[in-house]
């Protein structure tokens, strides 16, 4: 094996990089007939990045690997080494040279929490909101909008699985062959002063205590920098999710997490967001079949009325889905492109199972009664012969 790992570092050092990522050591791997390198990538003096590694110096014949560490100056040192151009820089993101003020939507109609929201964001105070509700439902437009009114400045970020502390407050990252400073989103919401959005929060990663200082409203450190950030006046945080923290029990939203109830804990209030009223639903449908070129107030009324019956069966549980405000949203915007109510309803209902689809679009042929689901179903069955005829047995 010591053979073998020697053989590893000399195609290392053969390929006359000082950097090498992890598909490049797969397929070192590859070549020797190693099943992996942990012996190598599981070294943190070796990481120098996410699937980055710095390739060790060559001592003759072997390879001595040698940790590098990186010091941080101190504010003394940081002002002597610029001068001479050594320090290592802070990377200038978009986020800080962008205006981070979200433009009013013309479509937008407030509802349920909005109210709520804006005099949260006007009160210009550190007042962390968790608000939760089902998927489609416009609870991070309700915050985006806010800012918008408000005429503050709005970061967003989306979780997901593989999102770490890095990526939250920020890394270091190897720009030509240099390590330089990126602030994370949370990071700059903070600088700026902010209204941080950390939506789907419940769908990111399960270790989520180095935002528990951010929670807080105190000056958090930026461990890997060695800079404690004091939080700028008017800088928040909103959280959105479709479950509560404590995952979903019906599977509807599968891979949230159980988060740790000292995290959830540092939200104040907790916002439940529904689905818009009918007649505020309504409004928001008419005004986007007019940017969808097309004006059919009636069609709005029975989409609504249509979802309306499908969430209050869906709350009976009598189904298990329902059609959010966003599906909605797309059905009208499909028929802006297609001028065919049918087919754009069809379309739209494709994401759901066959049974499920069915009695979806059988319930709106019994709404709006001008629908042709005959013609439907037809197209469907013609579209499946087409495809039969492709197969070659």
């Amino acid at each position: 094996m010591t053979a073998k790992r020697d053989a590893f570092f000399s195609a290392l050092a053969a390929t006359g990089k000082e950097v090498v990522t992890k598909s490049e050591i797969k397929d070192i791997c590859s070549d020797l007939g190693l099943s992996g390198a942990q012996f190598f990538t599981k070294d943190e003096s070796n990481r120098v990045g996410r699937g980055l590694y710095r390739v060790p110096s060559s001592m003759g014949t072997k390879v001595a690997l040698q940790a590098q560490v990186i010091k941080m100056p101190t504010k003394v040192e940081a002002v002597q080494s610029e001068k001479s151009g050594n320090t290592i820089q802070s990377i200038t993101t978009n986020l800080e040279k962008i205006n981070l003020v979200p433009n009013q939507y013309k479509n937008y109609v407030p509802f349920g929490n909005f109210d709520d929201v804006l005099s949260i964001v006007k009160s210009n105070r550190f007042y962390p909101t968790f608000i939760t509700g089902q998927s489609g439902n416009g609870k991070t437009m309700s915050i985006e909008q806010a800012c918008a009114k408000a005429k503050r400045k709005f970061v967003c970020v989306s979780m997901t699985p593989e999102t770490d502390e890095g990526d939250l407050l920020g890394n270091y990252v190897l720009i030509n062959g240099n390590m330089e400073w990126r602030d994370g989103p949370v990071t700059t919401a903070a600088r700026e002063g902010a209204v941080l959005c950390i939506d789907e929060i419940d769908y990111g990663a399960q270790n989520l205590s180095s935002l528990q200082r951010v929670l807080e409203g105190k000056p958090f450190m930026l461990k890997k920098k060695g800079e404690l950030i004091t939080p700028a006046p008017g800088f928040t945080v909103f959280a959105t999710a479709n479950t509560k923290g404590k995952g979903s029990e019906d599977g509807r939203y599968m891979f949230t997490n159980v988060l740790n109830e000292a995290f959830l804990e540092r939200f104040p209030i907790t916002l439940e967001q529904e689905f818009p009223p009918v007649t505020i639903e309504k409004r928001i449908l008419k005004k986007e079949l007019l940017s969808a070129g097309v004006s059919d107030d009636d069609f709005a009324d029975k989409l609504v009325t249509w979802a309306d019956a499908i969430r209050k069966t869906f709350a009976d549980d009598g189904c298990d889905e329902v059609i959010s405000t966003r599906r909605l949203v797309h059905i009208v915007q499909t028929f802006g492109i297609f001028n065919n109510k049918a087919k754009a309803v069809a379309m739209c209902l494709n994401r759901f199972d066959v049974d499920t689809k069915a009695s979806f679009l059988d319930l709106y042929s019994k709404v709006d009664s001008g629908i042709d689901l005959n013609a439907v179903q037809e197209n469907e069955s013609a579209d499946d012969e087409v495809g039969n005829d492709d197969i070659p047995f």
